[in-house]
């Protein structure tokens, strides 16, 4: 993985700003996307950690793997949270006589981030409030599409036709029998619609693509959100090396395009110079191997391609 200098991707003491020895699961697609977080961001930061993987496998009580400033709360509110360390740094930058300190205090980033049950779900109502305040914060979301957490039950980011422990793949004429029958809620249109400055798509397989992206979100002033796809290997059920191959799939099929927004007008994506069909990107996980099983499931994969060229021409992601 490529590193910044060692002054940003480093503490004083020289470590890595997210210790070893944490218990995520090998080739988990949420820690190559922190490392990388983190990394862009470098030590000069405060982060409002929501409840999920991230929280639960870096900080099991009493230990932390978090060599910065953090804080976990509860499930929804790391937006919140955030605020109030934001409306605090303020403060103190406009009491600080000390000319020294003050421009040490405008330094420190604030940062708060989540999974995808976090942000497109139960905290929604305090993001939407922090950006309607237009706070000066970075969201980043870790979009596993399910609350893999607490077992991998369907989420408001879960793609149509995936298997989970509460939208499970059956038999029968149901359309339920074909996994989620729900669409993927658009978190991007929705930060757009807040007027966001800056807004970004981006996967764990693309780590100098999630490097630039954090580091633009802070050079532009007000809020930001940055959405990173974090293939779930258990979740998913993939194979630990098959992390990164199954994020840039999600890129290249058009289903999860590399996008980047300033003031609402997209500037930069993916091109895609040789079209690959969803089945490569959809057969390798376990969550959509019913859909290769029956006529059903095959309709589906059809519905999943269609949505990915609609993608492809929205986005204007053809070469």
């Amino acid at each position: 993985m490529p590193t910044t200098t060692k002054t940003k991707s480093k503490n004083k003491t020289g470590q890595s700003l997210i210790s070893p020895g944490h218990r995520a699961c090998a080739g988990c697609g949420q820690m190559i996307a922190a490392k990388a977080v983190t990394e862009a961001l470098g030590p000069e930061v405060i982060i409002a950690n929501a409840t999920g993987c991230l929280e639960v496998t870096t900080t099991p009580y009493p230990l932390s793997a978090w060599r910065m400033p953090w804080i976990h709360s509860l499930f929804e509110n790391a937006a919140a949270i955030a605020s109030g360390i934001r409306a605090g740094l303020d403060y103190k930058i406009k009491q600080s006589k000390n000319k020294k300190e003050k421009n040490r205090l405008k330094k420190i980033k604030v940062v708060a981030q989540g999974g995808d049950g976090g942000t497109f779900d139960i905290g929604l109502g305090l993001i939407s409030g922090m950006w309607e305040r237009k706070e000066n914060i970075l969201y980043i979301c870790y979009d596993n599409e399910a609350y893999s957490n607490t077992g991998m039950q369907a989420s408001g980011a879960t793609p149509w036709g995936s298997s989970t422990t509460t939208t499970p793949s059956g038999h029968g004429d149901t359309i339920d029998a074909i996994g989620s029958h729900l669409k993927k809620k658009d978190m991007i249109a929705i930060a757009l619609a807040h007027g966001l400055p800056y807004v970004a798509q981006t996967t764990a397989g693309y780590v100098q693509d999630i490097q630039k992206k954090i580091k633009k979100a802070l050079e532009m002033p007000g809020p930001a959100y940055i959405q990173i796809l974090s293939p779930c290997v258990p979740g998913w059920k993939i194979e630990p090396g098959q992390t990164i191959k199954a994020a840039q799939l999600a890129a290249q099929t058009g289903l999860y395009p590399l996008l980047e927004y300033e003031y609402g007008e997209l500037k930069n994506t993916n091109k895609i110079k040789e079209k690959i069909k969803v089945d490569e990107y959809l057969g390798m996980q376990g969550r959509f191997k019913h859909l290769f099983k029956d006529k059903k499931g095959k309709e589906q994969i059809k519905k999943i391609q269609k949505h990915a060229e609609e993608n492809i021409k929205k986005h204007g992601l053809k070469a």
